[in-house]
């Protein structure tokens, strides 16, 4: 498989959970700014006429889109990881909902914080906005669940551990959301995390 991504963006979810899920991947990386494969300088919009990460190549000529999509085809088939239930029972419907969720509300809510020419007021209001997801999330790990659906780290566990991420850079932070932070810290620390991580260029050097 290949996974064109851009270092920290949303491409992120799916390069954590084809580790997860022990797939070898081929790591194409794309200059969002550019529209281009850094490695061959081609047009990214030849692979996704859309123009944003991720992409996956499952096969030559066969590319899957959407982040959320991605991710599920990936648990599908590789079942034995267990980063989802199987498909047509409750359990799986808990994690599309967070999918959902996390794909319409708290995603889409940071997408003004990324564009420079947005006005300040603009950019509060997007701010507020993110921090009302946040407070759900928060207000669900505070039962002293591991993951966003209980034990098991699923796909929406690595999609709101990138999402979540963006608070550094946009200045909206975890506050005093303890059981958030406590989530990230957890998160992070899981090999296949680390691994993704690294071959993306995002950890901290060491002091």
């Amino acid at each position: 498989m290949k996974l064109y991504f851009a270092p920290g963006a949303c491409s992120l979810s799916p390069h954590i959970v084809l580790r997860e899920a022990g797939v070898p991947v081929e790591l194409e990386r794309v200059d969002l700014a550019e529209g281009r494969i850094v490695s061959t300088g081609e047009a990214f919009r030849s692979v996704n006429p859309k123009g944003y990460v991720p992409a996956l190549e499952v096969a030559p000529g066969d590319i899957v889109t959407e982040g959320a999509a991605i991710v599920q085809h990936i648990a599908d088939s590789h079942p034995e990881a267990g980063l989802a239930p199987a498909a047509g029972t409750l359990e799986r419907a808990r994690v599309n909902e967070w999918l959902t969720f996390l794909s319409s509300e708290l995603h889409k809510a940071f997408s003004p914080l990324f564009r420079p020419d947005n006005s300040e007021e603009v950019k509060a209001a997007a701010i507020e906005r993110v921090a009302s997801r946040l407070d759900h999330v928060e207000s669900v790990l505070a039962d002293g669940r591991s993951y966003l659906t209980g034990e098991q780290f699923t796909i929406a566990d690595a999609y709101l551990f990138t999402l979540t991420n963006w608070t550094g850079p946009t200045g909206v932070g975890l506050g005093s959301r303890s059981k958030l932070i406590a989530y990230m810290d957890r998160v992070r620390q899981r090999p296949a995390v680390l691994a993704a991580l690294e071959a993306e260029g995002l950890l901290q050097p060491a002091a």
